[in-house]
């Protein structure tokens, strides 16, 4: 799996890769997907969501922890997850990080990640079965923000919980194809506005749920 990252697409950032390698990833899925743990593709973890392919959590995770711009050290960082999932991505950022907050939508995915990750001793990851508000506020103000579905737009709530200078990463656009986009929040947003913004591949993602 390391190999395809770094050989195949490029993706060469020791740190990230690290992190990766102390994550089993096996046990983010059913036991009758264990053949595709490590391959380079996404797996279905049910309700008609998926377990990204290797390769798009470390790219992802490569554009949250490769900018430094929040004026912290990144291992003493808070960050917003924005779909759980399986609960895999969060783990992967809990070797890089303080602190991982991380929201789902579905109930059942919710309690299985929460579940799993306290198993596995993760304990630097909190999780939260999703409402109508969307993020954490009460836990805002965040240092980085990733969003692991995929929007026509960032909605704005999510912006007003991020740190000034803070990082977010969302795949962005219409239909299937989203590219994935970088966001760095300046000093004058909200008067007059200020967002540092950049564009990298196009990637497959499920849509944003929101109730």
């Amino acid at each position: 799996m390391i190999g395809v990252i770094r050989d195949r697409y490029g993706l060469d950032s020791p740190k990230v890769l690290k992190a990766m390698l102390q994550v089993p990833r096996e046990k983010f899925i059913s036991k009758l997907n264990h053949l595709w743990a490590y391959r380079d593709g996404a797996v279905s973890i049910g309700h008609g969501q998926t377990m990204s392919q290797p390769y798009t959590v470390a790219f992802m995770t490569h554009l949250i922890v490769s900018v430094r711009v929040s004026g912290k050290d990144i291992k003493k960082w808070r960050v917003l997850e924005v779909g759980t999932g399986s609960g895999y991505q969060a783990a992967v950022l809990s070797h890089l990080v303080k602190e991982i907050y991380t929201v789902e939508i579905i109930p059942e995915l919710a309690r299985k990640a929460r579940k799993l990750l306290e198993e596995l001793g993760y304990k630097n990851v909190f999780v939260k079965e999703g409402s109508r508000e969307l993020g954490w506020s009460e836990k805002s103000p965040f240092d980085a923000i990733m969003i692991t579905a995929g929007v026509e737009k960032v909605p704005k709530p999510f912006f007003e919980q991020l740190r000034t200078n803070g990082t977010l990463v969302a795949p962005v656009g219409r239909g299937h194809d989203k590219r994935m986009t970088r966001y760095i929040k300046g000093k004058a947003f909200g008067r007059g506005g200020k967002l540092k913004k950049e564009e990298f591949d196009i990637f497959h993602f499920v849509p944003f749920v929101e109730k």
